[in-house]
């Protein structure tokens, strides 16, 4: 399973920027899809995460700022981040639960870079 992540840049805060997380290969469900971070000097941390039922779970500090959402005929999940602030800057990790024809795995994307900055 292969993770192709993208949607990050330079953003000014209180603005937004989408990011996208397309997974291909030999996939028969993903059960979870999420994003993760990793601040510089610090530890990587969840995001949100949604399942395969749509469930939802966020950090709280995205709380009513940012969506997660999935479009499974695409096999994509998605981060909608609103309101963005200069504590948000950091490598963005997309990550999914998969299941394929030789098990359960958990795959990581490459990561995409998010700065927010004047």
């Amino acid at each position: 399973v292969q993770l192709q992540a993208s949607g990050g840049g330079l953003v000014q805060p209180g603005g937004s920027l989408r990011l996208s997380c397309a997974a291909s290969g030999n996939i028969y469900s993903l059960s979870v899809m999420g994003w993760y971070r990793q601040a510089p000097g610090k530890q990587r941390e969840l995001v949100a995460t949604v399942t395969l039922a749509g469930d939802k779970t966020y950090a709280d500090s995205v709380k009513g700022r940012w969506t997660i959402f999935r479009d499974n005929f695409k096999n994509a999940v998605y981060l909608q981040m609103d309101s963005l602030k200069a504590e948000d800057t950091a490598v963005y990790h997309c990550n999914v639960l998969a299941r394929t024809q030789t098990g359960i795995f958990d795959f990581w994307g490459q990561g995409t870079l998010v700065t927010v900055s004047n």
